[in-house]
């Protein structure tokens, strides 16, 4: 089953992935990612999420623990968390390869109800399990829906439900279960990092965020610590350092015009912050990844 999905997968980048490596698909929040060799770290602020790693092997970072995964693993981040990520095995013969589906939360939602499913007892936010064989079965059938472009209006719908069913189903249900109720601490703290995420650049106030969740700013505090790790202020701090980091990597920016784009206003202040995220001074570090881009 693996197999069949890994070449569907590799047929796929070979048409559509650009320079990076990033193959995006007609079917929103559906990416097939390849690499032919180990990375770098890369890092963000991931959005709920299921990958399925078809050949190669990757590392992902949140906190104090570090997940290791290969071939046949998927990995589920089930909150928005900071996260450094590495591909450790990757080559020209065997290329990285693995599909990222981002989790609709309506679906889950509406699932959740239908299975009458019984609310989760903890908060796990990441987690790597063997991919169960209905999940790889159903991400098969969406991956062979792309190639007959005409039906994906039509199915994908369905068998995007379907993979939905199938995780909450499996192994990584009890993760993702209470994402699926509409007044849960997770759906009110979700609705909070959605503001954030699109007006990062902006000056927030936490009281401000606190009604948009439907809490008081005490609560609110408590339980987006408890489920992202950071304070709503240090999770929009490293939203701006990371779109920062990626401005100048992508499109040169000097580390000044960058920290303006992103909301700072003092570049000191800017590169005393980004030193401390990734251990080194802008400047340093662009040409440190140019230096590995070169390699």
């Amino acid at each position: 089953m693996l197999d069949t999905l890994l070449t569907t997968a590799c047929r796929h980048a070979e048409k559509y992935a650009d320079p990076n490596g990033i193959a995006p698909t007609a079917i929103p929040g559906l990416t097939v990612i390849r690499a032919t060799a180990p990375s770098g770290l890369d890092y963000a602020i991931s959005q709920p999420l299921v990958c399925l790693l078809l050949q190669g092997s990757k590392e992902v970072t949140t906190g104090l623990r570090t997940f290791a995964f290969e071939a046949g693993d998927s990995l589920l981040i089930a909150a928005d968390v900071p996260i450094a990520s590495q591909i450790t095995r990757a080559s020209a013969d065997a290329p990285y390869f693995s599909i990222v589906l981002n989790l609709d939360l309506a679906v889950i939602a509406e699932l959740t109800m239908e299975m009458k499913a019984a609310p989760a007892t903890g908060i796990v936010t990441v987690q790597v399990e063997p991919t169960d064989a209905e999940m790889a079965d159903a991400m098969l059938r969406l991956m062979r829906l792309l190639e007959r472009p005409a039906s994906v209006p039509v199915l994908q719908a369905q068998l995007i439900r379907e993979l939905h069913y199938w995780l909450l189903a499996g192994r990584h249900g009890e993760a993702i279960r209470r994402l699926g109720y509409p007044d849960s601490h997770a759906q009110c703290v979700a609705r909070a990092v959605g503001v954030l995420r699109a007006e990062f650049a902006r000056p927030l106030r936490v009281e401000g965020l606190a009604a948009v969740a439907g809490m008081s700013p005490s609560s609110f505090h408590h339980h987006f610590r408890a489920m992202t790790t950071l304070s709503p202020l240090q999770f929009q701090k490293r939203l701006r350092l990371i779109a920062a980091r990626r401005l100048m990597m992508t499109q040169g920016m000097s580390a000044s015009s960058a920290a303006f784009a992103v909301g700072y206003e003092s570049v000191p202040q800017f590169s005393r912050e980004y030193c401390r995220m990734f251990g080194q001074p802008p400047a340093r570090d662009m040409k440190a990844v140019r230096a590995e881009a070169a390699e």
